[in-house]
Order: structure tokens, then C-alpha cells, then sequence
């Protein structure tokens, strides 16, 4: 079943780390900034985790570069760089931080009207991305629809799930964009137990189509 996003004034995306929001609604995103869509991502955690053993890639340093690697992905799709806030909780303990994540959340939605919410499904292999839709399944606001997007395990289908199927050239553009973490995807060489997204990981990533679930289940 297709999904259908009509024509809401704004577009929040959740991402539990940076790389989520791309990962999981790139296409949304892209889609919905050419037709004049306000979009504004907010990624909940400092994404340190990934490495948490390099000694040439120290806690500050990825923070900083996993970052950038959003906001350069972003603009490309013309997300500016203040529309992009980084909560900056702890990586892999998300759930002991749900109060601040939630009050973060709030201030983005703000009280600018109707919105579409798009968060980390609930169902997510990953306790981060539970816990993000936990958070955005507290937001309570008139006009408010939240869609979820599965990430882990990838590849994995909900049932119930409706998608929104990619040109073949928005599935290019995804899979560029996607690689364009590199600190997720093999520029990391001295942490033997770190995070690498391997290329059949990536291509399933950049599937045909983005999957979402009501949020609101």
C-alpha cells in the first residue's frame, strides 16, 4: 500500500542518531522541500557510540564530524543549517534521557500549526530508536500526524507498513547521500569493534522505496 503525506505545513524528522534522517526519510524529505515544505530535523543523540574505542577518533571529534556529515547531506536537499538541531543526549542510552528528548522535541514543534512528525519506528531493533518513538509519541498538538520509519534490522518490512516509492534517480541521490557518512561507512580504521555500514547494509538502505508506519499505533 502507497503512502500518502498530502501537503502539511511542516515536516519534523527524528533521528535517534545523525544518519537516521536520511536512512529513513530522505525521500520524504526531498519531496516535500520541493514543494515548499518547511522541514527541521532534530537528532537526539551525539551518535559517539559508533566508535567508542578509537583513539584517533575521540568523543568530541566524531560528535563534531557525525555533525557536519548531517548538515552537508541536508543542505543538499535544501535543509538549512538552523533547521537542524543536535539534542546532544548520550549515544545508546536514550531511554535514561526521555525528559530532555521529550522537551527538545516540544521546542522544534513549537506551536507553528498542523505538522507531520516522522520518528524512528517503535518496533526498531535498536533501543535509541524506541526510545525516540516513545518521546514523539507523547507530542500532543491540534493537526499533529506521526508517521515512524523502520531502520534495524535492515531491511526489515512492518507489517502494515505503507511506502513511498523512489524515482530511480531519488534512489541514486539516496544511496550518495547515505554513503556521504563516512565515518559510518569504513573512514573509521582503529576501532576494531566499532560501527561499519556494509555496502549490502547500504543497499538495502536505499531500497526502492521508504517504508512508514502509523506512529500513532
Amino acid at each position: 500500500m502507497r503512502l500518502r503525506v498530502g501537503m502539511p505545513r511542516r515536516l519534523i524528522v527524528v533521528a535517534p542518531h545523525p544518519d537516521d534522517e536520511t536512512i529513513g526519510a530522505y525521500a520524504l524529505m526531498c519531496r516535500l522541500r520541493r514543494r515548499g515544505v518547511a522541514v527541521k530535523v532534530v537528532v537526539l543523540t551525539d551518535g559517539a557510540a559508533s566508535h567508542p574505542n578509537s583513539l584517533r577518533w575521540p568523543r568530541r571529534r566524531l560528535t563534531a564530524e557525525r555533525r557536519r556529515e548531517s548538515r552537508r547531506v541536508l543542505r543538499q536537499i535544501g535543509v538549512a543549517a538552523n533547521d537542524v538541531t543536535f539534542l546532544n543526549l548520550p549515544d545508546g542510552c536514550l531511554h535514561r534521557h526521555t525528559v530532555p528528548a521529550r522537551r527538545g522535541l516540544a521546542r522544534a514543534l513549537g506551536h507553528g500549526g498542523p505538522a507531520l512528525v516522522a520518528v524512528s519506528a517503535a518496533s526498531d531493533a535498536h533501543p535509541d530508536h524506541r526510545s525516540a518513538a516513545i518521546c514523539a509519541s507523547t507530542l500532543r498538538r491540534p493537526g499533529l500526524r506521526v508517521l515512524a520509519y523502520p531502520v534495524w534490522p535492515a531491511g526489515s518490512r512492518p507489517a502494515g507498513a505503507r511506502a513511498l516509492l523512489l524515482t530511480a534517480q531519488e534512489r541514486l541521490a539516496k544511496r550518495h547521500a547515505v554513503r556521504r557518512y563516512r565515518t559510518q561507512a569504513g573512514r573509521i580504521t582503529d576501532d576494531p569493534q566499532g560501527f561499519v555500514m556494509t555496502p549490502a547494509q547500504i543497499a538495502t538502505f536505499t531500497r526502492p522505496c521508504e517504508l512508514f508506519l502509523d506512529g500513532r499505533r
